[in-house]
Protein backbone atom coordinates (compact mmCIF):
# COMPACT_ATOMS: atom_id res chain seq x y z
CA UNK A 1 0.00 0.00 0.00
CA UNK A 2 1.19 3.50 -0.76
CA UNK A 3 0.89 6.63 1.34
CA UNK A 4 -0.21 9.73 -0.55
CA UNK A 5 0.14 13.42 0.31
CA UNK A 6 -1.44 16.15 -1.79
CA UNK A 7 -0.19 19.72 -2.04
CA UNK A 8 -0.57 22.79 -4.23
CA UNK A 9 -4.11 23.81 -3.43
CA UNK A 10 -5.06 27.38 -2.64
CA UNK A 11 -7.16 30.38 -3.58
CA UNK A 12 -7.17 31.50 -7.20
CA UNK A 13 -9.29 33.82 -9.31
CA UNK A 14 -11.54 32.66 -12.12
CA UNK A 15 -9.43 31.92 -15.17
CA UNK A 16 -6.35 31.21 -13.11
CA UNK A 17 -4.23 28.08 -12.86
CA UNK A 18 -3.00 25.72 -10.19
CA UNK A 19 -0.79 22.66 -10.20
CA UNK A 20 -1.57 20.04 -7.62
CA UNK A 21 1.00 17.44 -6.59
CA UNK A 22 0.49 13.99 -5.14
CA UNK A 23 3.62 12.63 -3.49
CA UNK A 24 3.71 8.91 -2.80
CA UNK A 25 5.78 6.77 -0.49
CA UNK A 26 5.91 3.01 -0.64
CA UNK A 27 7.21 0.32 -2.93
CA UNK A 28 6.66 -0.04 -6.66
CA UNK A 29 4.83 3.25 -7.21
CA UNK A 30 4.98 2.80 -10.97
CA UNK A 31 2.71 -0.24 -10.66
CA UNK A 32 -0.16 1.92 -9.45
CA UNK A 33 -2.59 3.97 -11.44
CA UNK A 34 -3.30 7.28 -9.76
CA UNK A 35 -6.53 9.22 -9.90
CA UNK A 36 -7.66 12.65 -8.81
CA UNK A 37 -11.11 13.14 -7.36
CA UNK A 38 -12.80 16.18 -5.88
CA UNK A 39 -15.58 16.79 -3.42
CA UNK A 40 -17.46 20.02 -2.88
CA UNK A 41 -19.61 20.60 0.23
CA UNK A 42 -22.89 18.73 -0.06
CA UNK A 43 -21.75 16.85 -3.17
CA UNK A 44 -20.51 13.35 -3.76
CA UNK A 45 -16.88 12.72 -4.53
CA UNK A 46 -16.41 12.93 -8.30
CA UNK A 47 -13.73 11.74 -10.68
CA UNK A 48 -11.45 14.33 -12.27
CA UNK A 49 -8.56 12.51 -13.98
CA UNK A 50 -6.48 9.36 -13.80
CA UNK A 51 -3.19 8.11 -15.19
CA UNK A 52 -1.82 4.62 -15.67
CA UNK A 53 1.27 3.48 -13.80
CA UNK A 54 3.39 3.82 -16.93
CA UNK A 55 1.94 7.25 -17.65
CA UNK A 56 0.96 6.19 -21.16
CA UNK A 57 -2.81 6.19 -20.65
CA UNK A 58 -4.77 9.08 -19.20
CA UNK A 59 -8.45 9.53 -18.45
CA UNK A 60 -10.45 12.72 -17.87
CA UNK A 61 -13.91 13.70 -16.75
CA UNK A 62 -15.84 15.52 -19.45
CA UNK A 63 -16.30 18.50 -17.12
CA UNK A 64 -12.55 19.20 -17.05
CA UNK A 65 -11.32 17.84 -20.37
CA UNK A 66 -9.27 20.47 -22.19
CA UNK A 67 -8.60 22.42 -19.01
CA UNK A 68 -6.81 19.80 -16.94
CA UNK A 69 -3.73 17.70 -17.58
CA UNK A 70 -2.49 14.80 -15.48
CA UNK A 71 1.11 13.62 -15.56
CA UNK A 72 3.54 11.65 -13.42
CA UNK A 73 7.22 11.42 -12.65
CA UNK A 74 7.86 7.92 -11.34
CA UNK A 75 11.46 8.78 -10.50
CA UNK A 76 10.06 11.30 -8.01
CA UNK A 77 7.06 9.20 -6.98
CA UNK A 78 4.83 12.13 -7.82
CA UNK A 79 1.69 12.71 -9.88
CA UNK A 80 0.68 16.18 -11.00
CA UNK A 81 -2.65 17.75 -11.90
CA UNK A 82 -2.30 20.94 -13.92
CA UNK A 83 -5.54 22.90 -13.89
CA UNK A 84 -6.08 25.88 -16.18
CA UNK A 85 -9.00 28.23 -16.87
CA UNK A 86 -10.38 27.52 -13.43
CA UNK A 87 -14.02 28.22 -12.68
CA UNK A 88 -15.86 28.75 -9.39
CA UNK A 89 -17.49 25.34 -9.85
CA UNK A 90 -14.03 23.78 -9.62
CA UNK A 91 -13.96 24.74 -5.95
CA UNK A 92 -13.60 21.56 -3.89
CA UNK A 93 -11.26 19.44 -1.84
CA UNK A 94 -9.08 17.52 -4.26
CA UNK A 95 -7.90 14.02 -3.38
CA UNK A 96 -5.42 11.75 -5.07
CA UNK A 97 -5.79 8.00 -4.88
CA UNK A 98 -3.80 4.97 -5.99
CA UNK A 99 -5.00 1.61 -7.24
CA UNK A 100 -4.87 -0.94 -10.03
CA UNK A 101 -5.77 0.27 -13.52
CA UNK A 102 -9.01 -1.20 -14.83
CA UNK A 103 -9.69 -2.20 -18.42
CA UNK A 104 -13.18 -0.75 -18.04
CA UNK A 105 -11.79 2.78 -17.77
CA UNK A 106 -11.77 3.04 -21.56
CA UNK A 107 -15.55 2.75 -21.51
CA UNK A 108 -16.57 3.91 -18.03
CA UNK A 109 -15.45 6.69 -15.71
CA UNK A 110 -13.07 5.43 -13.03
CA UNK A 111 -14.87 4.98 -9.73
CA UNK A 112 -13.65 5.91 -6.28
CA UNK A 113 -14.01 2.25 -5.31
CA UNK A 114 -11.34 1.36 -7.90
CA UNK A 115 -8.73 2.97 -5.65
CA UNK A 116 -7.54 1.59 -2.32
CA UNK A 117 -5.18 4.28 -1.04
CA UNK A 118 -6.17 7.91 -0.53
CA UNK A 119 -4.50 11.13 0.50
CA UNK A 120 -5.90 13.63 2.97
CA UNK A 121 -6.94 16.16 0.32
CA UNK A 122 -6.03 19.73 -0.59
CA UNK A 123 -8.49 22.62 -0.82
CA UNK A 124 -8.92 24.48 -4.10
CA UNK A 125 -11.00 27.64 -4.02
CA UNK A 126 -11.79 29.62 -7.17
CA UNK A 127 -13.17 33.08 -6.58
CA UNK A 128 -15.52 34.76 -9.03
Amino acid sequence: QVLLVESGGGLVQTGGSLRLSCAASGPAFSRYAVGWFRQAPGNEREFVAAIAGSGVSTYYASSVKGRVSISRDNAKNTVYLQMNSLKPEDTAVYYCAAGAQKGSWYRNTPAATDFGSWGQGTQVTVSS
